[in-house]
């Protein structure tokens, strides 16, 4: 898989993220932060989304194991609005990648395995 270059506008934070996450060919261990980590008004928010990525994670194996693609694309594409909208800009477009894949390109889950696996690398690293 041929490296991204960084995204135009996108916080060092991510832009570090992306530069060593495993769709640009490198494992990753750093943490993900939000863009709304300093953000008062925001962090018990952040923390939700966070303390739920088990579940989210969990649920995406889940659709796997059981093959449903239209489970899947469905959480992809929750997973790609919530992550967006709670500062987690790399989440959200790793996100959106999968659910491009499985829901207009109807790639079979065979074929995803590794958009599958780096959404759920990346869930792992998110941090509050």
């Amino acid at each position: 898989m041929s490296r991204r270059p960084p995204k135009p506008g996108l916080p060092a934070a991510d832009e570090a993220a992306m530069s060593h996450d495993p769709i640009n060919g490198g494992a990753a261990t750093e943490p993900i932060r939000s863009e709304f980590a300093d953000d008062e008004d925001m962090a018990e928010l952040v923390e939700f989304f966070v303390g739920e990525m088990s579940d989210r994670i969990a649920a995406i194996e889940a659709a796997v194991n059981a093959g449903d693609t239209d489970r899947l694309a469905t959480l992809a594409h929750q997973l790609k609005g919530a992550a967006g909208g709670y500062g987690f800009r790399v989440v959200s477009e790793v996100a959106a990648a999968l659910e491009k894949a499985v829901r207009y390109d109807a790639r079979p889950l065979e074929q995803v395995n590794a958009e599958v696996q780096d959404l759920i690398d990346i869930c792992r690293r998110v941090s509050a």
